[in-house]
């Protein structure tokens, strides 16, 4: 018997075949004056450029290293236009597929074991939120803190011994859907924690004293999408009103001077900020948790790549918080631990005058609630391989970070009340 398919749902079907990037570019461009930068916003106005650094057109100013994505379609037309106004550029990546591919370069060691050297899907690590608490009971359990647009579940996994509350550090990862390393991070902190505790003299104490929120995938619907359909997806998957255009940027819907920074109001763009603060199932549930858990969250840390940078607020406005000369010495320091490792150089200072300015972000949400440490790690790498680093330098990323983060918790262990 012939199967007769709706017409509405083969188009359905055939319209959400995966993207491919075959022969896309990566730009880099380094505007030497005011003019310049105006060229770069007037080409994106007419070609689509996707910008990996900094994340929208309107950051664009003199002087700042600006990557882009562009379709092999336009990309003769864009680098005509580079050497016509004798612009500085390089080609970072010629063929993005290509790139995507070679992501993968770690084989798995044993098959069916959860592997940290690889990036793992969301299916994977749910089975791997399981896995941890049925390994450390007495340690990991995990906690529903809500729902996503597409009914799949934001798990947090409280690390720590069971039912006591005292000092506590919340962390997130994966607000940006295509900045896979963040997950990881995440992944391979859980691991770490565990399986050091009783051994690693410092994790021993920070989990005899402290407890760690970890969410590790924030933005599952956008996760799976960029897994599945789109590589290069950023954003959440709700629907948006009067617009065909999907998705939120979850980093901008937080109510932190939510609507104070123009071009954030188009629900085409990768930044676009919501319909209100907190409009999104993701955003409330985070920020409904944090609220129940303030008199224990005492420091605030989210995950995000890439340029290798530790930010702290603001990046609203540029307006120091009171506490400035507290974060910039933690943020230094952390910086230098992280550093020793593999001689990784991250920069640090407020979101605003370090990388661009921002509106709406969970870092100065957490900040303005009350919780007076918060942190943003931008990780690896500088540009080279962008969003799509490979698989192994996961191992190595997780290291350094991993000395920063333990040294910001011992530092709040010592210094908070």
């Amino acid at each position: 018997m012939r199967l007769i398919l709706p017409v509405s749902l083969i188009a359905t079907t055939l319209a959400i075949a995966p993207v491919r990037f075959d022969r896309e570019k990566v730009f880099r461009v380094k505007p030497q004056d005011e003019k310049q930068a105006d060229i770069i916003k007037d080409l994106a106005k007419t070609n689509e450029l996707d910008f990996w650094y900094p994340g929208a057109t309107h950051h664009v100013t003199a002087n700042m290293m600006v990557d882009f994505r562009v379709s092999e379609k336009e990309s003769q037309a864009i680098q005509s236009a580079l050497d016509q106004n004798k612009m500085h550029y390089e080609i970072l990546i010629h063929d993005l597929q290509e790139e995507i591919e070679k992501q993968f370069d770690v084989k798995e060691d044993i098959p069916g074991r959860h592997s940290y050297a690889k990036y793992n899907n969301w299916e994977k690590i749910v089975a791997w939120t399981e896995k941890m608490m049925d390994k450390h009971p007495e340690m990991v359990s995990r906690i529903k803190i809500g729902s996503t647009v597409e009914d799949n579940p934001l798990y947090v996994l409280k690390i720590g011994k069971k039912n006591e509350r005292r000092k506590a550090i919340f962390m997130d990862c994966g607000i940006h859907a295509r900045e896979w390393v963040s997950p990881a991070f995440c992944q391979w902190f859980v691991y770490q924690a565990t399986k050091t505790y009783g051994r690693n003299k410092i994790m021993t104490k920070l989990l005899d004293r402290m407890n760690f929120y970890i969410l590790p995938v924030f933005n599952v619907d956008g996760y799976i999408w960029s897994w599945t359909k789109n590589r290069m997806w950023r954003k959440n998957r709700s629907k948006n009103r009067n617009s065909k255009c999907i998705g939120t940027d979850l980093n901008r819907n937080f109510n932190a001077s939510w609507n104070s920074i123009p071009n954030t109001n188009d629900p085409c763009a990768d930044n676009y900020r919501g319909s209100a603060p907190e409009s999104e199932k993701e955003t409330k549930a985070v920020t409904n948790f944090i609220r129940s858990h303030l008199n224990e969250i005492k420091v605030y840390i989210t995950f995000h790549s890439y340029s290798q940078m530790l930010l702290f607020p603001y990046g609203y406005t540029s307006k120091l918080p009171p506490n400035h000369e507290d974060l910039a010495k933690v943020a230094k320091i952390g910086t230098d631990v992280l550093s020793t490792r593999y001689e990784t150089r991250y920069i640090y200072g407020p979101t605003e005058s370090t990388i661009y300015p921002t509106s709406g972000s969970s870092l100065d949400w957490a900040y303005d609630l009350g919780i007076k440490h918060t942190f943003a790690f931008e990780l690896r790498d500088k540009g080279k391989f962008g969003f799509l680093l490979p698989e192994s330098q996961i191992k190595p990323t997780c290291r350094e970070t991993m000395l920063a983060v333990k040294f910001i918790a011992k530092y709040i262990l010592k210094h908070t009340s």
